[in-house]
């Protein structure tokens, strides 16, 4: 009587073949630093391929739906980390004051404006990010971007950060608010009726009107 052949480890072996013949047909951008699950799906990764990347170093998992790419070639930025762990997140006060050229201070945390129901269970440890709660109409206006890592990263506009930092001026400090205002008014590109009218549907009007009739 003939034995029987046992195919299992062939199939298994074809399969790791394939698998890794899909792997070679598809490539993640070199200067692309961030993605999400869904954009590896649609670059033509499985979930099985996503981690035997992380396994073998390619790619570096953050959280449950992001990872870094190993290999990024490319300009670096820590902001590209708010994109990261927190998508929906908006670069505000003093991170957004430094990225306009508003401040000299730099913060030890990266200012993330998120809804004041988001849950954010995972945050780096490096770089540090701190949550600012927004309600709808604060967290909505003024919301622009500006690209880090050749990824576009919300922030907001010049108008809204001075508003934003002026309304919680006793959080940031009196010093720093007081540069920032200086800083943005010697901008040529300033509207100073954008930031009126930023101003009075955030509530803030009175006090930059008094700043403006100081520093103007």
């Amino acid at each position: 009587m003939q034995g029987i052949i046992d195919l299992s480890n062939f199939n298994n072996i074809l399969d790791l073949q394939k698998r890794e013949k899909a792997m070679k047909t598809h490539n993640i951008p070199d200067n692309k630093k961030i993605l999400s699950m869904s954009e590896l799906n649609e670059l033509g990764f499985s979930a099985y391929m996503v981690r035997n990347m992380v396994a073998h170093g390619q790619l570096i998992k953050l959280n449950k739906f992001t990872y870094e790419n190993a290999n990024y070639d490319g300009e670096e930025s820590d902001y590209i980390y708010a994109y990261a762990y927190v998508p929906d997140g908006v670069i505000c006060l003093l991170s957004a004051a430094v990225i306009y050229g508003f401040s000299t201070y730099r913060p030890d945390s990266i200012d993330v404006a998120v809804t004041q129901k988001r849950n954010v269970s995972t945050l780096p440890d490096w770089p540090s990010i701190k949550l600012w709660y927004f309600e709808n109409t604060r967290l909505e206006t003024g919301v622009t971007a500006v690209e880090a890592c050749n990824q576009n990263v919300k922030i907001y506009d010049m108008e809204k950060t001075v508003v934003d930092i002026v309304y919680y001026r006793n959080k940031v400090g009196i010093e720093e608010t007081k540069e920032v205002l200086v800083n943005y008014l010697k901008r040529p590109e300033r509207d100073i009726n954008k930031l009126c009218r930023y101003a009075e549907a955030l509530r803030c009007k009175d006090i930059i009107d008094t700043y403006l009739e100081v520093l103007l």
